[in-house]
């Protein structure tokens, strides 16, 4: 049976954080993890079997090499990455717990993809086939070169035929709300599957909450709701999927999500774990991955969210930014085996 194409688009970067729930400025050791939003996306894809298919652009010397083959090592084909500009861009990451949150300091200036430029990618070939195609408002944010990049990809994935999914993956570090969301909701028209969390939707629709939402469960499932329809009515969009993240403390938390279906006017509201998290990193694109796993796999939308919810919980439980779970590991989750028993 052939494996369905996936292809995503981001930058391939090189976390550095301190062992444990150390400081900055305590450690003398920074453990190295390669990732990144899209590439994330990506790993978990082939882990769930598609023939996952990853692009952006690394410097050509070993770091890049090590990147690509991390990559590699996961079962993601690399063979559209470029290869050029000077460094791979990084970002610092301190781990929180209890009431001291987790901290992220980037460093992702000048770096290769950044200064990707318009039609250096072939995006006709590159997506000769794809029958999924996914980017992140994270790309955009780097430059106007990359956000260029990032219009062409969605306008040639829907010219192929393939679906479109964007994370809004809003980094405030990165930019501004206005310029986000100057940049970012021309893109929408091209985008079939939207993907934010609460605050991130609100930012890119400039819905302010109001006291009612902001106290009531209901409430805030009605704006959730409206904001959907918004994106909707306005942009064109088929599904829009909302993760509901609840940081009890920075090492808990309660994680579940909804999605708004177009065609049924339907708001699926899906289940509720809560996790003592080993790694915070990558949930949200375990989240995506697996939401387009199960769209790709032709389960109903209200399936698909369980799965997806199931596997953005498991990967709150893996050290590093890939999710390295299988179809069946999620599966086991979703049908209530939450690993009390050891499995032997």
């Amino acid at each position: 049976m052939t494996r369905p194409k996936t292809v995503t688009f981001g930058e391939l970067v090189l976390r550095l954080t301190p062992p444990g729930y150390e400081r900055f400025g305590q450690s003398t050791t920074l453990n190295a993890h390669v990732g990144g939003a899209e590439a994330n996306v990506a790993v978990s894809l082939a882990h769930f079997g598609m023939n996952s298919h990853f692009v952006s652009r690394v410097p050509q010397n070993p770091i890049g090499d090590a990147a690509l083959r991390a990559l590699r090592a996961e079962g993601v084909d690399v063979r559209s990455v470029q290869r050029g500009g000077e460094r791979v861009g990084i970002y610092f990451t301190e781990t929180g717990a209890s009431q001291r949150p987790s901290l992220v300091v980037y460093d992702r200036a000048h770096s290769g993809f950044s200064e990707l430029e318009p039609e250096l990618i072939p995006w006709s070939e590159v997506l000769r086939g794809a029958r999924w195609f996914h980017t992140t408002g994270i790309a955009p944010a780097l430059g106007k070169g990359v956000a260029e990049c990032t219009r062409e990809a969605l306008v040639a994935a829907r010219t192929n035929g393939a679906k479109v999914s964007f994370d809004v993956n809003y980094r405030r570090k990165l930019w501004s709300d206005e310029e986000a969301r100057r940049v970012l909701r021309p893109l929408l028209r091209h985008v079939h599957l939207l993907i934010s969390n609460e605050g991130h939707l609100r930012h890119l629709l400039d819905i302010p909450p109001t006291p009612e939402e902001e106290t009531t469960t209901q409430g805030r499932l009605e704006m959730l709701q409206k904001a959907a329809e918004r994106a909707v009515s306005e942009h064109g969009i088929e599904q829009v999927a909302i993760t509901i993240r609840e940081s009890r403390m920075a090492n808990t938390n309660a994680w579940s999500a909804l999605l708004y279906d177009s065609a049924t006017k339907t708001l699926h509201r899906g289940p509720r774990y809560v996790v003592p998290i080993v790694e915070r990193i990558g949930g949200g694109d375990a989240f995506a991955a697996g939401l387009i796993f199960g769209l790709l796999d032709g389960r109903p939308p209200d399936a698909a969210l369980r799965f997806a919810i199931a596997a953005g919980a498991l990967k709150l439980t893996v050290v590093g930014d890939f999710n390295r779970v299988s179809v069946e590991e999620v599966e086991r989750l979703v049908a209530g085996d939450e690993g009390h028993r050891m499995h032997r």
